[in-house]
């Protein structure tokens, strides 16, 4: 269990679209075998710590002929960001995936001060 030491919590959401690989004939529609779609995610207002992070996937076009296999997560989760990672092997075609994340964690509060 993560405890947040902090009177103030922070929520952040987004969604992105990690690729569209059926439009210009890209790895993740033509290729096999172990493939990865990596995008770096800044948040618009950096934590105090490390939040928890949650992904998902909204939205993914594959082809019918062939076993969907998928595996979404963050990675490399800071204070100002992480990595939103989508990887896929085998010979599944995947034509294109939205993925949606939110991230909790503690932010400061106009209560806090420093102390030099």
């Amino acid at each position: 269990m993560k405890h947040l030491a902090t009177g103030s919590i922070g929520i952040q959401q987004g969604s992105r679209v990690l690729f569209s690989d059926y439009a210009d004939g890209g790895v993740m529609w033509t290729g096999e075998g172990e493939r990865e779609s990596r995008h770096v995610i800044t948040f618009k207002e950096h934590f105090t710590a490390p939040p928890s992070v949650m992904v998902s996937i909204s939205m993914w076009d594959t082809d019918h002929a062939h076993n969907a296999r998928a595996d979404l997560t963050a990675e490399k989760i800071t204070a100002k960001g992480f990595h939103l990672v989508f990887r896929t092997w085998a010979d599944t075609r995947v034509a294109r995936i939205r993925a949606d994340w939110i991230a909790i964690g503690p932010v400061r509060s106009e209560d806090d001060w420093d102390v030099c």
